[in-house]
């Protein structure tokens, strides 16, 4: 890989500070290398790159100068200093490299610092898990259940507190997962304390106590699943061939059998929230919800992850004037700004 010449280059920027047309230097990660063809069967990578605050694409074309070094040495997780041209279209952030090197040490004397290119939940990991942990103690009557979700949360608290809840697409990043099952867990309390009191005819009655444990536990697979690498998890062996849903069920049935006292029926509709929280077979789940605590579960989750996706696309920044965000989002859908840069829509002079 080729060096950059010394005084005839840009000065060091930040990739999330960059501007369309703008040339400069900066550190980022490689968050991912997709090998792929284009219509003419000639080969291609599509590298990832991204720091702290944006993730931009370079397209590496077999003709190119830098395929070979992309094929042969560039890895995912892997620090390094480039010099592009960032630019932004109906793909997303893009930047077109000119020259790059793996990062070292002596590069910390132009601001490299590995510890900045994290992204990290907004939230404060400790206080997240001392408020899942009260939401168990206080909305799960039946003892034994809450001795079931409350061990299992103090044996993997430490995952628990830094494992993102994906590897893209919604939560991917550190305390991600925390961040995401604490908030479905809030909605899926306060859906069920609605519909318990709003339909108190139903034989058997809503289990608060199922909704809560179920909320808390629905992707606890997941840390079986994922590496949970801060440069950006990835899926272990067993993940991409069992899935968080199966490995989830197996960790809540390795739990219960040391539970004195816990019902078969209640650990059954457990393991079932567990297994239907993603509702379709091509989601995931092998069975859709048959009941009513399943449902509420599979709503609060799904509500969380689309609502995430959407609010991160709205909270990029606008391109330009444009009324809608790139498509390039986990949605697929470009999404409504509105006409705010002029006022309003269909603004006109009078």
């Amino acid at each position: 890989m080729e060096l950059f010449p010394e005084p005839s280059t840009p000065s060091v920027t930040r990739l999330c500070e960059m501007q369309p047309g703008e040339v400069g230097i900066c550190f980022v990660v490689l968050a991912a290398k997709e090998r792929g063809k284009t219509r003419d069967g000639k080969p291609y990578y599509r590298a990832i790159f991204r720091d702290s605050g944006r993730t931009a694409t370079a397209m590496i074309w077999s003709d190119g100068g830098l395929f070979a070094d992309c094929e042969q040495a560039w890895q995912a997780g892997r620090f390094y200093k480039v010099r592009c041209i960032y630019a932004e279209n109906q793909y997303g952030p893009q930047i077109d490299i000119d020259r790059i090197r793996e990062a070292t040490e002596e590069d910390r004397g132009e601001g490299f610092d590995p510890g900045e290119f994290f992204e990290r939940s907004r939230f404060d990991p400790d206080e997240m898990f001392d408020e899942l942990t009260g939401l168990a103690e206080s909305n799960i009557d039946d003892e034994p259940l809450r001795q079931l979700v409350l061990e299992l949360l103090e044996v993997h608290a430490e995952p628990i507190k830094s494992f993102p809840a994906a590897s893209r697409n919604h939560h991917a990043f550190q305390s991600g997962f925390l961040e995401h099952v604490l908030s479905v867990t809030r909605t899926a309390v306060y859906l069920a304390e609605k519909y318990r009191d709003y339909y108190t005819g139903m034989q058997p009655p809503l289990s608060k106590s199922l909704v809560t444990a179920g909320a808390i536990l629905h992707d606890i697979g997941k840390l079986i699943e994922l590496d949970g690498r801060p440069e950006g998890a990835g899926y272990t062996p067993p993940g991409r061939l069992i899935g968080h849903i199966l490995l989830g069920r197996d960790m809540v049935r390795e739990k219960a059998a040391t539970v004195d006292g816990l019902d078969p029926e209640l650990l059954l509709r457990l393991e079932h929230i567990i297994v239907a929280h993603q509702n379709l077979p091509e989601w995931g789940s092998p069975i859709a919800p048959h009941t009513p605590e399943a449902l509420l579960v599979y709503f609060a989750d799904d509500i969380d992850a689309k609502f995430h996706m959407m609010a991160r696309a709205l909270e990029s920044e606008p391109i330009g004037d444009d009324l809608f965000t790139p498509r390039d989002n986990p949605l697929r859908r470009a999404i409504f700004r509105g006409d705010h840069l002029t006022g309003g829509l269909g603004n006109t002079e009078h």
